[in-house]
């Protein structure tokens, strides 16, 4: 029954009791705000239930269903009041709090025996300092939460960001084999092409032998008949044209046989011998091979990497999530390889920047902050000067001239890092330091104009690594061009 009152006195619109109800011609009540809105809404005066238009702009208050809702909205306040929690031994308000029981009691319990010398707060005091209390319980936990919130926020950042690194390494791995197919379907036609020109010239040859043949065979072909023609004539007619037709047989001049001529067949062993060798000895021509490639998860996010992964130049910055792998503090990139032994060489081309290092960094080192270089070895040119770097002498300035490429070489066994000019193949400075980790080549610019890793051709690849196994054999345990 409450429940069909409640019915009764409740806005169809809002389904909340009665505010300000106003009453329409067709005798149906809404709340006067939820009435206007829709209106103001639909832009159209008409009951919200049975879509009869109003006449008045301004409908009239319901003042007695009013005056019914707010004595039901004052009882439903008082029942609220009146819902207090009591004392469930004395049926009184909870007034007062027990800091030995630590829960609310009543005043009556106050002097009971089971609160005998017991400390007591007033409810009020007791709440506030709970709360304050709990506050501070809440307070690592809204610090937990909020460095949760920045972590998702990352971890957001690095799925989408892995996506996009998925969409552009897709897109660039299907530019180089659309390259591929290019120069193998434009090598196939080649190759069609000159196994058909063959053809065409071995085909004309033979036809022009094939013709003088023909003719040849047709003259014969001739005297023969026409020779035994008079064979069969009279004697006497045979004996008159007898002359004519021996003059005519013997001057046939002496004919060779025809012989086919060595090499007259398509060389097939040419076109098809070790196919598939030739061809990838051919592509080797046209591809290059850098023995670093820089790892753009490692890269500063002012660092833009070119798309074969070779140059790097300084940039606006680009949000970039903050991976463990990536510099936050020197605009620095790491190689995507680094080395536990051997000895490794590479050359780097840093043209007319004016600021940059190059160098390595063991893999311990941090990524985060400057302490990169208690990790680090390497040439910095800053302001025209040139400073060698390392763990043990953060700065020793170098006599150097103007350099444009630098060849770095490693040798992780022998504890050796050396740089050199390579123009001029002139030793820059060494380091002799006992190497216990990786090791990843390192470069950093601060400028726009890009450092690049000089790529080596195939044959390159091949005179260097002879020459490495020639100098192996050398007492000297080989040079730092290897």
């Amino acid at each position: 029954m409450a429940s069909a009152m409640r019915q009764d006195v409740s806005c169809s619109i809002c389904h909340e009791i009665f505010r300000d109800p106003v009453i329409l011609s067709c005798s149906h009540s809404f709340c006067k705000n939820c009435l206007f809105r829709q209106w103001r809404e639909k832009q159209l005066r008409e009951c919200p239930i049975c879509k009869s238009t109003s006449g008045r702009k301004h409908p009239p208050i319901n003042l007695a269903l009013k005056n019914l809702c707010e004595t039901l909205l004052e009882g439903s306040q008082k029942a609220s009041i009146k819902s207090e929690p009591l004392c469930s031994l004395h049926s009184e308000k909870l007034k007062l709090f027990c800091l030995d029981h630590n829960k609310p009691v009543c005043v009556i319990c106050r002097d009971s025996k089971a609160h005998t010398n017991h400390k007591f707060r007033p409810i009020d005091e007791a709440a506030r300092d709970h709360r304050e209390e709990l506050q501070k319980s809440l307070k690592p936990v809204q610090e937990k939460l909020k460095l949760f919130q920045q972590i998702k926020g990352n971890f957001d950042e690095t799925a989408e960001h892995i996506k996009f690194q998925a969409q552009h390494t897709e897109s660039q791995i299907k530019k180089q084999f659309k390259k591929l197919h290019q120069f193998l379907q434009e090598e196939e036609e080649a190759r069609i092409k000159a196994l058909r020109e063959e053809e065409k010239q071995k085909s004309q040859k033979m036809k022009e032998k094939i013709d003088a043949l023909i003719r040849e065979i047709t003259a014969l072909s001739f005297t023969i008949r026409v020779t035994e023609k008079e064979l069969k004539a009279e004697d006497v007619s045979f004996l008159l044209n007898y002359k004519t037709v021996v003059k005519r047989v013997q001057r046939r001049p002496p004919m060779n046989d025809p012989q086919l001529a060595s090499g007259a067949h398509i060389d097939v062993a040419k076109h098809l011998g070790n196919l598939s060798y030739n061809i990838w000895d051919k592509i080797k021509e046209k591809v290059s091979y850098s023995p670093v490639i820089l790892d753009p998860n490692t890269a500063y996010p002012h660092l833009a990497l070119s798309e074969d992964l070779t140059s790097v130049s300084f940039r606006e910055k680009k949000k970039l999530p903050d991976n463990p792998e990536r510099f936050d503090h020197f605009p620095m990139v790491l190689s995507s390889k680094g080395f536990t032994s051997g000895s490794h060489s590479w050359d780097v081309e840093v043209g007319d920047s004016t600021q940059w290092i190059v160098g390595v960094a063991k893999e311990s080192s941090t990524r985060k902050g400057p302490s990169i270089m208690s990790g680090l070895w390497g040439v910095w040119l800053c302001n025209g000067t040139y400073t060698a770097l390392s763990p043990t002498d953060p700065s020793s300035y170098l006599l150097v001239k103007k350099m444009q490429k630098i060849r770095v070489h490693l040798d992780w066994n022998k504890g050796k890092l050396s740089f050199s000019d390579l123009d001029t193949n002139t030793n820059i400075h060494s380091f002799s330091h006992t190497f216990t980790e990786k090791m990843f080549p390192l470069i950093s610019t601060w400028k726009n104009l890009p450092l690049k890793m000089l790529t080596v051709t195939s044959h390159d690849m091949a005179r260097r690594f002879a020459d490495c196994d020639d100098d192996d054999n050398n007492e000297d345990g080989g040079d730092d061009d290897c």
